[in-house]
């Protein structure tokens, strides 16, 4: 106890006394993230406004070998800014500003805590846009999307957040405080922006981040077509790619789904649709309408009932709000659901969505489909009661055939939420032992004494230290090679 009161008294030596806090009824607001499975409040929080106050926080943190755990706005869905051995949340909310647009270099210079939409409304103002866009960007912030290397529907046409990081500010675990590279697109030596993003805060804390700014379209269309089925609107989707199409977007909702958005949004879509495609093109004004004719003839040529242009500004974000708000509207459905994040190849989202509706059957519980059909990253919600102890349990049960048909079809455990404490107990039926044990030494050649976010990513039957360990051990013997997943050595 008087460790942690002399903790606190120099935490608030260098954040003041409003930047720590403290108080236990306070600190519960910091127990989880988005996903509300594992709850474990921290210690202390501390709430650094600076690049210098974040570095001498940790520092201190290191010195006392206390757990350091990097915080946004608490909108990750893996748990990964769940404190789960406690120590200190870093919330970086308070470093929020704007501090450079470089209109020249097509780039600008934030802080972790700029919300996504509230940048994309400040660069607007240029002439340009942040183009990762996840369905929570009115209030997930740059440092979580960096950390998590988050997506969202303009994904398919203009990258995730790695393709739009250029060069990041980083306190790295010992407290020393780089940069990895000066921002310019052409860069030498490793590419650390790369290693960091999508790391999930194991490597280093974001303070400064060089971002790609990217032009906004001269104009765009969007159009809503309706299906009688999934299988439909899946081979509607793969043809448009196949005919080297390039939409900015296609998000796909399911029956249940359209169900959802349709009382919330009075959208009128008629009830004998099985599916939903949303197609935005964007680019030059000249040409436009001939793609977007093209476009709406493969939707009739796959048995469209319906194909609904958005022709003015208004219907645009009508359509897109209900998109974007679909998880929040499924409260009309039932009291809670489990947002699955999973990728598999285009051309088997029939299947995977086949295997989906058999899972619902077996655990006797409705899932709804709200997804980015374009690349495949499929987002299924499992309805239930939370306060129902056997309801959660065929949740997660279902979550768990979900994830291993992903990966049997050649997919991924995850395409934009991070893997966290949700997914670490999959990630050995996607990678060998081999294949964690590399990804733990690069761990560990940052963090040696795993106080950055520990107990994240690896399975929890094998810890990051034991795999690095058997690495080593490994490469002292000369026998680093493949082992098949889910085998341990």
């Amino acid at each position: 106890m008087q460790q942690l009161t002399q903790l606190v008294t120099a935490l608030r030596e260098i954040v003041g006394h409003d930047g720590v806090i403290d108080g236990a009824a306070a600190l519960l607001t910091y127990e989880a993230d988005g996903c509300v499975m594992d709850l474990h409040a921290p210690n202390l929080v501390v709430l650094p406004r600076s690049s210098s106050q974040t570095a001498a926080v940790v520092k201190l943190a290191v010195a006392a070998g206390v757990p350091v755990v990097a915080r946004g706005a608490g909108t990750g869905l893996s748990g990964g800014a769940t404190p789960i051995h406690g120590g200190i949340v870093i919330a970086t909310t308070r470093m929020d500003k704007v501090l450079e647009v470089d209109t020249r270099n097509k780039r600008t210079l934030v802080q972790p805590g700029v919300i996504n939409w509230e940048l994309s409304q400040h660069l607007a103002n240029y002439g340009y846009a942040f183009m990762p866009d996840p369905s929570s960007q009115k209030a997930c912030t740059l440092g979580g999307n960096i950390a998590n290397n988050s997506g969202g529907p303009h994904c398919l046409k203009y990258g995730m957040t790695t393709n739009h990081v250029l060069a990041l500010r980083t306190v790295l675990p010992n407290g020393e405080l780089i940069w990895t590279g000066n921002g310019s697109v052409d860069t030498v030596g490793y590419d650390l922006a790369g290693v960091m993003t999508g790391s999930e805060g194991m490597f280093g804390i974001v303070t400064e981040a060089w971002v790609r700014m990217t032009r906004l379209p001269e104009s765009l269309r969007v159009v809503l077509a309706l299906f009688p089925d999934i299988p439909s609107a899946s081979q509607t989707v793969s043809t448009i790619i196949a005919r080297g199409l390039l939409p900015a977007a296609l998000e796909m909702m399911d029956k249940l789904a359209i169900k959802a958005v349709n009382g919330m949004y009075k959208l009128g879509l008629p009830e004998s649709a099985g599916a939903a495609l949303l197609i935005e093109i964007d680019g030059v004004e000249e040409g436009l309408d001939d793609l977007l004719r093209d476009v709406t003839q493969i939707c009739r040529d796959h048995g469209a009932i319906e194909v609904r242009p958005a022709t003015t500004p208004a219907e645009q974000a009508q359509v897109w709000a209900a998109r974007k708000n679909a998880f929040g509207a499924m409260g009309r459905l039932s009291p809670s659901y489990y947002l699955v994040d999973t990728v598999v190849p285009r051309t088997k989202l029939p299947t995977i969505l086949a295997h989906v509706g058999d899972v619902s059957r077996d655990f006797h519980l409705p899932i709804a489909n709200v997804f980015h059909a374009g690349d495949g990253n499929l987002h299924p919600l499992i309805l239930f009661d939370r306060r129902d102890r056997a309801q959660l349990e065929r949740a997660l049960g279902a979550a768990t055939e979900i994830l291993k048909e992903s990966v049997r079809l050649g997919g991924v455990v995850s395409g934009e939420h991070g893997i966290g404490v949700e997914k670490r107990d999959f990630m050995d039926i996607l990678f060998t032992t081999a294949d964690l044990a590399a990804m733990a030494g690069l761990r560990r050649s940052f963090d040696p004494r795993e106080l950055f976010n520990p107990g994240k990513i690896f399975p929890a039957s094998k810890g990051c230290g034991e795999l690095a360990e058997l690495r080593q051990h490994a490469i002292a013997a000369n026998e680093i090679g493949d082992v098949p997943a889910g085998t341990w050595l």
